[in-house]
């Protein structure tokens, strides 16, 4: 017999064949996974043109099914597939079925090796015995059965249905129970009109009739309860049981504004772990609208801020219920051009799991992958959950009337309920038995519901008038020891000379009690008595550490010429007792979803704690109005949220701009009402010391302070003697230490801020000897009893005068006038006097300012 062995060009020339085939498979595989989900199924309605996508074909590639066998590729290991169709219908299950993964956006190769991995494994989570079947079933059909009830007894209503995406419950149920599963004890989200209602009932198991009593006008509950907002701007509290234990869900309350939630609900969740420090962190999940996700810029300042230091929450899973239309516009899917409402999810190189609604195992697949890739790279990730919207943008609008093509298929299309009746239990009518069973069960479940309202009134606990709460401090020695220690610099430490000096001033400023204080030494001392007592502090705004007008100082920074490395040196730690937590925060450049986030934190961190955010500029505000009218000044009255954010608006007229010189003190003013917040414009350094130890200590609610910019800070006047620290509180209302005897005074002149300094000075220049000065530190709630008090103590008074360098409709004049008339004595008039009202706001060029303020002194003192 004779052996015929392979030639080593024979061996080569095989290798170099196998080679090859791999390598097309290798390509082919790629490209599935890179653009499968661009013809994915994943839209319900089929009404999404899929492309041709070139990459997707096997020519392409120049795949031959002999390929297969030769390439012997490892992820073709045990599937038994011979040819290049089976190949396809492998990849096209994996990749572009009702679940599909878009990861071009994901930059690390790690986590994108991890996802698909995971979506070419079986699905770990999945159960689809009968009994696992019959309950998916029933969780639909409450979805569904809740929309029809409402409609059906009160059509009228305006509930935003969850028609068309009725397996976010289901997918809400899955995140609880994988929230569980990693012993994490609560969950934190906040979501949109859309479908809130829903939720409310079958997954934060409010009471039916809770919500029917806001529709039914024959009944008084809601009334009764103090509720003051509308249903689907509503949160929620509650403890669902799962099979790992127990988990706490806190549904946040939000207005009408979209996406405002999003950057409250991630600070809620950051405060929450801030004042838990032992418990396990709560996972967040915000679910938003799919227009509005990639519409509203707050959304990707959020998505940006929580990759920041001191903004982290561990990972947020985003669900966008995708019903391809914002209120009357469509907002399709378009695979052709790469166009999704997730594509900002980039930025953060966030995956989305795209996910046909319709098909509700899968949605439990994608929720389960989410929760885990949270779980293993403390990241965001999104799930875009694609469904359809059954009526219009609210129940009662007409949406043939602007999409007749559309909801000619959404009207002809079966629910996912009936869908799934009929998938899980093929050739049976056993699926639709277990529909009409479950249905029944709602709705009995909803109409026998009674109103347990156990929620108060919403009730506003009154900031005090007066305000004189002691806020001294123990002893001078005590201080002494913190200047001491905050000034002793680590070794090797070559500060900067600016810090140099600093560290002089503050041990100039304790040498005695007679020495001056500046703003300066008064802020950092008040946060050092309250880091040494315990009490934590935060504060973040735009470059906070320094502050904007070198005012902070609160770190502080050297180079070690040796190493080539810069050192931080935090003063304020030197002092904070064990478990006092320090944040000072430098912000990106953001405001909303910044003020959104501080004010999250504040509602869920300690009573005791001081959280602030300051505005680089007083007109930076701009840029977080609605966070401040919705949720700051409003949010204790619509949903009892406690707060005690402090919001720091520099503020002075300085020639510096129309813009830079306000923080628009006449706004904040209009927003005051039922003791909601407190306003505030400290004319000393003293005041500003027991201020903040005053909102710490003994808040009731938010505070917003106007701060100085330049000019105060360098006032020798502004600057209070170390004892008025020692010793004291924040008086509302200032006398005048320098005012004539009260038989000669004939005239009163009320002001707020630097500009009492100004009058001071004009009032010495001219050697009047008939005016008093009287500082309101406090402008709303007013100190109207206390004024009162004062001015009936001057017997021979004439006039009553107050003064604001702001124009009339930009300063506080309009707003606090009628609490003065109520304070003046009989006969005594009553006048202001302030700057023009021009259409630009404040002046704008320094030499403009000043001749205005020098005529506005002139006004208020003629003889000068």
């Amino acid at each position: 017999m004779t052996l015929h062995r392979s030639s080593p060009l024979d061996q080569s020339s095989l290798s170099a064949r196998q080679a090859l085939a791999h390598a097309r498979i290798q390509s082919f595989i790629e490209a599935y996974r890179n653009e499968g989900y661009r013809i994915a199924d994943i839209d319900p309605l089929g009404t999404i043109s899929v492309p041709d996508i070139p990459a997707l074909l096997s020519q392409t590639h120049a795949l031959e099914d002999e390929d297969i066998g030769l390439a012997q590729h490892r992820l073709l290991d045990g599937l038994g597939l011979r040819t290049v169709k089976e190949l396809t219908h492998h990849l096209s299950r994996l990749f572009c079925g009702p679940l599909a993964l878009d990861g071009s956006g994901v930059r690390d190769e790690a986590r994108r090796q991890w996802l698909l991995a995971r979506m070419s494994a079986p699905d770990p989570g999945a159960e689809s015995g009968m009994p696992e079947r019959a309950a998916i079933l029933a969780r639909l059909a409450a979805a569904e059965q809740w929309e029809h009830y409402l409609q059906q007894d009160y059509p009228q209503a305006k509930r935003f249905s969850l028609e068309g995406c009725e397996s976010l419950l289901l997918m809400m149920d899955a995140l609880v129970e994988r929230c569980s599963f990693y012993q994490l004890d609560r969950l934190f989200f906040a979501m949109p009109h859309r479908g809130r209602l829903n939720l409310l009932v079958n997954l934060l198991q409010m009471p039916a009739a809770e919500i029917v009593a806001y529709f039914d006008a024959s009944r008084t509950t809601v009334a009764a309860a103090g509720a003051v907002d509308l249903p689907y701007h509503l949160g929620a509290e509650t403890v669902r049981r799962t099979a790992q234990g127990e988990v706490a869900l806190f549904l946040a309350h939000n207005p009408s504004h979209l996406e405002s939630a999003y950057p409250v609900l991630l600070g809620m969740a950051r405060g929450y772990r801030a004042s838990h420090p032992l418990a396990a962190p709560p996972a967040s999940v915000v679910i938003h609208g799919d227009a509005a996700f990639c519409g509203q810029g707050v959304v990707m300042e959020s998505l940006k801020l929580v990759r920041q230091p001191g903004y982290e929450v561990g990972g947020t899973i985003h669900i966008i219920v995708n019903n391809q239309i914002g209120f009357t516009t469509p907002n399709p899917l378009d695979p052709e051009n790469h166009g999704y409402c997730t594509d900002i999810a980039r930025i953060v190189g966030a995956p989305v799991l795209h996910v046909n609604a319709d098909q509700p195992e899968a949605v439990l697949r994608a929720a389960r992958i989410a929760f885990d890739y949270r779980m293993q790279f403390h990241s965001d990730v999104v799930i875009d959950l694609v469904g359809y919207r059954r009526w219009g943008h609210a129940e009662q609008d007409t949406a043939t009337v602007t999409q007749p093509l559309l909801h000619g298929f959404i009207d002809k299309h079966p629910s996912v309920t009936r869908l799934y009746a009929q998938a899980g239990w093929p050739g049976s009518d056993e699926g639709a038995a277990l529909l009409t069973a479950s249905r029944q069960q709602a709705l009995a479940a909803f109409r026998a519901s009674r109103v347990g309202d156990s929620r108060e009134p919403a009730s506003s606990r009154p900031a005090s008038e007066v305000g004189a709460r002691d806020t001294s401090l123990p002893t001078l020695n005590r201080l002494r020891q913190w200047v001491e220690r905050m000034t002793r610099l680590p070794v090797g430490f070559d500060a900067h000379p600016v810090i140099d000096r600093l560290v002089a001033q503050w041990q100039h400023s304790v040498a005695a009690p007679e020495h001056a204080c500046s703003w300066n030494f008064a802020e950092n001392m008040a946060y050092a008595s309250l880091l040494a007592a315990g009490h934590s502090v935060r504060i973040s705004g735009m470059d906070v550490q320094r502050g904007t007008f070198m005012q902070r100082q609160a770190v502080w920074h050297a180079v070690d010429q040796a190493q080539a490395r810069q050192h931080s040196f935090w003063p304020l730690r030197e002092v904070a007792a064990p478990g006092a937590a320090l944040e000072v925060i430098n912000s990106p450049l953001s405001e909303e979803a910044v003020v959104g986030f501080e004010y999250g934190v504040s509602v869920q961190a300690r009573p005791d704690a001081l959280v602030i955010w300051e505005a680089q500029f007083g007109d930076f505000v701009n840029g977080a109005q609605i966070m401040i009218d919705q949720y700051i000044t409003s949010g204790r009255g619509k949903w009892g949220y406690g707060s005690a954010l402090t919001l720091l608006l520099p503020h002075g007229y300085e020639g510096v701009g129309p813009e830079h010189s306000t923080g628009y003190l006449s706004r904040m003013l209009l927003l005051c009402a039922d003791h909601n917040i407190r306003v505030a414009y400290p004319s000393s350094s003293a005041q500003w010391f027991h201020l903040l130890r005053d909102q710490a200590l003994q808040a009731d609610c938010p505070l917003v302070v106007f701060t100085p910019k330049t000019v105060l800070h360098t006032e020798p006047r502004a600057s209070s003697p170390l004892s008025a620290l020692l010793e004291g509180a924040f008086q509302p209302l200032l006398e005048d230490p320098e005012g004539p005897p009260q038989d000669q005074v004939r005239r009163v002149v009320l002001c707020s801020g630097k500009v009492r300094h100004d009058l001071a000075a004009a009032r010495d220049k001219v050697q009047d000897a008939r005016t008093a000065l009287l500082s309101v530190e406090q402008l709303y709630p007013f100190p109207t009893a206390q004024l009162g008090e004062m001015l009936h103590t001057w017997p021979a008074l004439e006039e009553v005068l107050w003064v604001q360098e702001e124009e009339r409709n930009q300063g506080a004049w309009l707003c606090v006038r009628d609490a003065i008339e109520a304070a003046l004595p009989a006969a005594v008039r009553l006048r202001a006097v302030y700057r023009p009202d021009t259409a630009s706001g404040p002046t704008a060029s320094k030499a403009t300012h000043y001749a205005q303020q020098a005529s506005l002194m002139h006004a208020v003192f003629p003889q000068g």
